[in-house]
């Protein structure tokens, strides 16, 4: 390709790397015109590209450098000469850079091919950065100021000696202190051991140089002493590098050991790629134990191997914003890709066990809590894929639990099972509870997710169901409104079940035992943080209403059959029938309720108390007071046929199931008179 075409196809490039080419492309031509002895010929035909070549000055040399200026100071033997623009200036700097270079050229030297000049000698190799800096400064003077070829070619090859050796020495430091400069040390670093200048903030004193680590004085660890001796090390290289047009050699080796250290990191805490189509294919547990493990690895990730490895970057790069960022981003992207998609295929899963929406909500909550962390390690355009991965998880999980929900509300919409014979607490009833009070667990993060999400339509039920917060009150969250409407659909539900019992009086009693179990949960766990204690204090108000109607249809006709007035004197006719009455109706009462249940001991108590007090001290009134009226002890024996104390211990006997301890036998005969009750009696 000729001259011309080169110069053409550098345009296309970006601005460095178009300048760095340019450059290359000068030296090169000067050299090869310099051996073929046509230099003058050559210079008018390069005399445009030297021009350009001035005018992008100020984009590779860094403002703040000090002017072209070199000293004479002795230290560790070497001596370092001041100049200006001048031949000899000229003649002196690339005099000192030469015996340097050459001293440390692995090809001329054996010493220099298995010793390490930052390891050796830190002194002399910050000398040697401030040579190759101002060898630099120096081929740019030769170049703008068309100065003879033949120190061009020599300033050049020892440019390329130099680069070599410091690629050399980036890479070696990098390697020997993967230990010192792993992320968790670099995300631990106290600020006493931070690195305050680089090397081209040294003053021209060579002492200068050990300004970049701490003193020895300083109370710090030997691991954090030599850490911060490595970074200002590789931020010199680094500078020097890049500055003198060898970014891409510095950078690739960087990025080659930097890498590697994240996906390891990554691979050691147990996240590994996985397809959506393997997942689909794993059993819950084993997808769940990988869940539990990302969720675990997502904080370490985060706040030590990013973190870490931002802070290692941002340091050896400081001088080169875009570059550090690019730099990051291509060592971090595949590991964080890897970590923060993880959510997203889970959520997307075909498998929804009732599990999956807790630990969805995790993922969600771990996420959320990182989200500050995760903004501002990864807050660059170059890394703005990875941000936008991480909150594309996030919105995976909230449409994976509007979802759940959704289906949550239809399953106990087509629930098929009847209510139990016993009339205790549905299956249903339990599960729902249980459900919604560890969804009440994540009602911070479920406040955002439903934020948005429409409430649900309340003109879709019945005015006569329980309190239900009003949908036209915008006062009332919009997790509320949906854990209230989940709840209201879940005992309309039983209302519908409790018609299975033939007895209505039975079917309060299987409403109020749902009702109770409802009610008791809310009130122990973060439901009734949700919902609040109005709405609480509404449905425990209902529940009293069911309590008193089951006792108003059950046992009311018990109660009537017995005078207001126990004590009043009347016949012994009108005794024996109250008697025989009340004989009828109690046995009718209590062997309905025989299979019944309540789970909650309480509310057992509380019912049975208030059935103990409406019956048995106005029964005890009356047996104390008639049974003698009633005639012989054999008509006593016909119709007396429970005491006060036989009709305690049958009141204790209830809502256990069946007959307990006192079980009473049944008779082959059937009649008023002859009660199966009776024998046990």
């Amino acid at each position: 390709m000729s001259t011309k075409s080169k110069s053409c196809q550098a345009l296309l490039l970006s601005p460095k790397r178009h300048r760095l080419r340019m450059r290359r492309l000068y030296i090169a031509h000067m050299i090869h015109c310099a051996i073929t002895q046509k230099f003058c010929h050559s210079q008018r035909v390069l005399v445009g590209i030297a021009q350009q070549r001035k005018g992008m000055r100020s984009l590779c040399l860094d403002p703040e450098t000090p002017s072209f200026s070199m000293s004479r100071s002795s230290a560790s033997g070497l001596s370092t000469p001041r100049f200006s623009y001048s031949e000899s200036g000229i003649d002196q700097c690339i005099e000192a850079a030469e015996a340097l270079v050459l001293k440390w050229n692995p090809e001329a030297s054996a010493f220099a091919k298995v010793t390490s000049l930052f390891y050796e000698d830190r002194h002399e190799a910050m000398h040697y950065i401030k040579c190759v800096n101002q060898l630099q400064k120096a081929m740019d003077f030769l170049l703008s100021d068309n100065s003879s070829s033949q120190k061009l070619v020599l300033a050049h090859k020892l440019m390329q000696m130099a680069m070599k050796r410091l690629q050399k020495e980036f890479y070696q430091i990098l390697s020997m202190n993967r230990a010192h400069l792993d992320p968790e040390s670099m995300s631990t670093r106290s600020s006493r051991t931070s690195i305050r200048s680089s090397i081209s903030d040294f003053d021209d004193d060579a002492t200068a140089a050990e300004d970049d680590v701490p003193n020895a004085g300083d109370s710090i660890s030997e691991v954090e002493q030599v850490s911060s001796i490595a970074m200002a090390d590789l931020r010199s290289i680094a500078e020097c590098m890049i500055s003198a047009g060898y970014g891409k050699e510095c950078i690739g080796v960087y990025k080659v050991i930097r890498k590697s250290i994240i996906d390891e990191g990554i691979y050691r805490l147990n996240v590994e790629k996985v397809s959506s189509s393997k997942i689909n294919k794993m059993d819950w547990q084993v997808l769940e134990l990988k869940t539990k493990t990302w969720l675990e690895a997502v904080k370490i990730s985060v706040r030590t191997l990013f973190t870490g490895e931002k802070i290692l970057c941002d340091h050896v790069f400081r001088a080169f914003e875009s570059i550090r960022e690019s730099c990051f981003a291509e060592i971090s992207r595949e590991g964080a890709g890897l970590l923060f998609g993880f959510p997203e295929l889970v959520a997307r899963t075909k498998k929804s066990p009732p599990e999956k929406m807790f630990r969805v909500l995790d993922m969600y909550t771990a996420l959320g809590d990182l989200w500050p962390e995760i903004e501002s390690i990864f807050s660059s355009e170059s890394t703005s894929a990875i941000r936008s991965q991480a909150f594309e998880s996030m919105v995976r999980i909230t449409e994976s639990v509007r979802t759940f929900l959704s289906k949550f509300e239809s399953t106990i919409q087509k629930h098929s099972s009847k209510s139990p014979a016993s009339g205790g607490v549905h299956s249903l009833t339990t599960h729902a509870m249980d459900y919604l009070a560890n969804l009440a667990d994540y009602n911070n993060i479920l406040s955002e997710i439903f934020a948005d999400w429409p409430p649900p339509s309340w003109r879709s039920m019945p005015e006569s169901v329980l309190y239900s917060p009003d949908s036209n009150d915008l006062s009332v969250p919009a997790l509320t409104a949906r854990i209230a409407w989940l709840i209201l659909v879940l005992i309309c539900k039983l209302d519908g079940k409790a018609k299975h019992h033939k007895d209505v009086s039975l079917a309060y009693l299987f409403l109020a035992n749902n009702l109770h179990h409802v009610v008791f949960k809310v009130h122990t766990s973060n439901l009734l943080y949700v919902l609040g204690e109005d709405w609480l204090a509404k449905h425990e108000s209902k529940l009293a209403k069911f309590v008193g109607n089951y006792e108003k249809l059950m046992w009311g006709e018990v109660i009537s059959s017995l005078p207001e007035n126990p004590r009043t004197v009347i016949s012994p006719a009108e005794a024996k029938e109250i008697f025989s009455n009340f004989n009828f109706k109690f046995e009718q009462a209590y062997r309905k309720q025989r299979p019944f249940i309540i789970t909650d001991m309480k509310l057992r108590e509380q019912i049975k108390a208030s059935i103990h007090r409406k019956v048995v001290p106005t029964y005890r009134q009356f047996y104390d007071t008639h049974r003698i009226t009633v005639g012989s002890a054999r008509e006593m024996a016909a119709h007396v046929v429970f005491t006060p104390r036989d009709i305690e211990g049958y009141l204790s006997d209830l809502f256990f199931g069946g007959i307990t301890a006192d079980d009473v036998s049944s008779s082959s005969a059937s009649s008023a008179t002859s009660s199966p009750l009776r024998r046990h009696s």
